[in-house]
Order: C-alpha cells, then sequence, then structure tokens
C-alpha cells in the first residue's frame, strides 16, 4: 500500500483493502450519516475519499488500471463501509457492474468505461433492471429496445432505479426480441451499457422515489431513448445470463454489508449492556438482554462463514447460485436480528436519533426485501438445490 493510501494491484491482500477501507472510512462517523440522512443528502465527498483511495477499482481487471481483484475483496469495503455506520449502496454497484462490463463486454467497450470509471471521470453507478409491473418475474419486463439505423432505441419504464441521478452511466436491460421457446421467457432479454453524458437528457425522465432511507433511487422513464449500436453488451438475447452472473457478485455483495450491520448493532448493543446500570447493575448481566446479542452473533458468524464460501467459489468461476443466495439470506436475517436486539437494549433511546440506531434500523430493513426477497431465496433452494415443484 502506498502513503497516500492508494491501493497498487501487485501484492495486494485482504487486510490490505480493510486498510485502506479503514482509512477513509474513520473520516466519516454516524454523525456525518446522521446530517445526510436528515437532509437527504448524497456523499459525495464520501465516494470521492473512498475512489481517491482506488477502492472502486476492486474488481476492474489491471489490463485497465483496476486491482484485478475478486468479490472476496469487494466484499470486505462493503463490510466495513457498513460496520463503520455508513452504507454501501453507494459504490457497490459500480463494483458488480464492473464484474458484467469486465465478463461479458467488448474490448472496446471495457477500453472505453472501465479506464474512465478507474480515471475517476465516471461513475459507473446505477442498475436499470426492475419494473412496476414486473417486479421479481424479470422476464414480464416490458422496456423494448429495437435497431435503427446505428443506434439502438429503448422504450419503457424502469423503477428503483439506484442513483440514477448521479451517475454518469448506466446498465439497462430491455427485450430485443420475443423468446423462441415459451418454455424460455428469458430469451430476448438484452443488456447494453449506455454513457448519459452522450444521451440527450429529452429522451429520459427521472423521478425520485421517497423511501424510508436516504437511498436515492428513482423510476426512471426511456422515452425512445438513442444510444449507439456497440451499447450491446454481449449477444443479443443473452442479457439475462448476464444478469444472473452479476446478480451472484451482488448477493455475496449484500450479504456482506449485512455481516458489516450486524456487527455495527453488536458493537453498539454491548457497549450500552455494559454502560447502562439498572436496578443496581449493568443491564447485559441480565439473560433477556444479553441473550438476543449471543444469539444474533452466533447467526452472523454462521451466515458470514457462507459469505465467504459463496465469494470463493465466484471468484473462481463456479456456480454459485445457491450459495450467494443462502448467504445472502441468512446474513440478512442475522443482522436483522441483531437491529432489533439492539433497538430492544436501548430502550426509549433506541427511538432517538442521537443514538443512531434508528437510522440503521431503517437501512438495514430493506435487505429482507431487495434486492431479492427471502421468499424468492426460499424458492430457488426448493426447486433448483433440492429438487422440488416450481412454487411460483
Amino acid at each position: 500500500m502506498t502513503t497516500n493510501d492508494q491501493l497498487t494491484s501487485e501484492g495486494i491482500t485482504l487486510d490490505d483493502v480493510l486498510q485502506a477501507t479503514q482509512a477513509v472510512t474513520s473520516r466519516f462517523g454516524d454523525d456525518y450519516f446522521y446530517k445526510l440522512d436528515k437532509e437527504e443528502g448524497f456523499p459525495h465527498d464520501y465516494i470521492k475519499a473512498l475512489m481517491d483511495a482506488s477502492l472502486h477499482t476492486v474488481m476492474i481487471p489491471e489490463e485497465y488500471g483496476g486491482m484485478g481483484l475478486g468479490v472476496r475483496e469487494a466484499s470486505v469495503i462493503v463490510e466495513e463501509m457498513h460496520r463503520s455506520g455508513g452504507v454501501g449502496s453507494m459504490i457497490h454497484g459500480q463494483m458488480f457492474m464492473m464484474g458484467i462490463l469486465a465478463r461479458h463486454g467488448s474490448e472496446q467497450q471495457k477500453r472505453k468505461f472501465l479506464s474512465e470509471v478507474v480515471a475517476g471521470r465516471m461513475r459507473l453507478q446505477s442498475f436499470s433492471v426492475t419494473e412496476p409491473n414486473a417486479g421479481t418475474d424479470t422476464s414480464k419486463i416490458t422496456t423494448k429496445a429495437w435497431k435503427e439505423g446505428n443506434e439502438w432505441v429503448v422504450k419503457g419504464q424502469k423503477v428503483w432505479t439506484s442513483r440514477f441521478d448521479h451517475a454518469d452511466a448506466f446498465i439497462v436491460f430491455a427485450r430485443t426480441s420475443p423468446p423462441k421457446d415459451p418454455a424460455k421467457p428469458f430469451q430476448g432479454l438484452s443488456c447494453f451499457i449506455a454513457d448519459k453524458r452522450e444521451v440527450d437528457p429529452k429522451q429520459y425522465t427521472s423521478r425520485k422515489i421517497d423511501a424510508m432511507f436516504n437511498h436515492h433511487t428513482y423510476e426512471v422513464f426511456y422515452d425512445d431513448m438513442r444510444i449507439p449500436e456497440d451499447s450491446l453488451i454481449g449477444e443479443e438475447g443473452n442479457g439475462f445470463k448476464y444478469l444472473l452472473d452479476g446478480l451472484n457478485a451482488e448477493r455475496v455483495i449484500i450479504a456482506a454489508e449485512c455481516i458489516g450491520d450486524g456487527r455495527w448493532f453488536i458493537e453498539k448493543a454491548v457497549k450500552y449492556a455494559n454502560e447502562r446500570v439498572i436496578f443496581g447493575r449493568p443491564i447485559g448481566a441480565n439473560q433477556g438482554v444479553q441473550y438476543p446479542i449471543a444469539r444474533g452473533y452466533a447467526h452472523l458468524e454462521a451466515a458470514n462463514a457462507l459469505r465467504w464460501k459463496a465469494a470463493e467459489m465466484f471468484d473462481r468461476h463456479e456456480h454459485c447460485g445457491a450459495e450467494a443466495n443462502m448467504a445472502k439470506m441468512l446474513a440478512s436475517e442475522a443482522s436483522w436480528e441483531l437491529a432489533n436486539a439492539c433497538m430492544q437494549t436501548h430502550g426509549g433511546f433506541g427511538l432517538a436519533r442521537e443514538y443512531h440506531i434508528e437510522r440503521k434500523f431503517r437501512e438495514n430493513r430493506v435487505f429482507q426485501i431487495a434486492p431479492i426477497s427471502t421468499n424468492m431465496v426460499l424458492n430457488y433452494i426448493g426447486q433448483h438445490v433440492l429438487g422440488m415443484p416450481r412454487s411460483y
């Protein structure tokens, strides 16, 4: 690691990545995120500090100026961001989206976009997939793309497109043809990457969604948006395959964020349980306070073990759908268990914003729903792992 905390690509260890992340997160404490949450602000300076330390390049291959590392290292970064009181969503899209582009993009696309991201001149942070009438059923998306001359034209509506107004480039999924086989409804979906700075702003409209926490997510309307012919990632009609590959990395990264949240809740709960004295002794001496924290800790450690297994499998290019999904589910459940234990340990003070518990409580709840709901993970396990009939 160099003296200015910027990582180089040679001989980087997990501890190097952690130390570089801590050098940034130590400058942004709970009060910083409290202010952002209250004002619904966007953490431009926080993201700039992370990018100045090259942490956003973790999954970009070395030949394009990145670290050339994997989702293991990416997960260390976001875990520390959450453990220190922040959120990884402001940079995690740039990580797993890099994986999609690096694995499936053309050489021209990688040279253009990855090099710009590494140089800090581009934020590739927005992933436009979900639609209001399709939800989890990606096969039912109605956004369409078709060729006109040397351009693709994109028309449709998306929702929960995170950080769209703060991104320079984004990835969007659209249907380019109907499925040839009705039994394979995901055929005909294609994946595109767009430089928003090269798109006519009259051809799209974004509206911020007023959510329960400071997430900066948008509803987006594509009104015959025109993008260059070479915006297509990979082969036309095979976009769903690339999406799944990216989502496995996303599952692991989200699991790590939940692990970080869990450790934050444990630290806050244990500290308060040791310091708060009621009826002549610390409340942590009471089993009713102590046991929920201890049980949550045990569940978090079990989820963490599966997180590492899934990350290592992904980085070895092994099929890890089951492991990535289970790691995300178990980590989200363990961190939510600890969120409730932490809130209960603090009692009434857990509701006071100055203690920061209620903010983290709100932020953590989303992981039961997104980026995939717990029920959909159970559907996956039942059908694809255990061999039972499709249940939905």
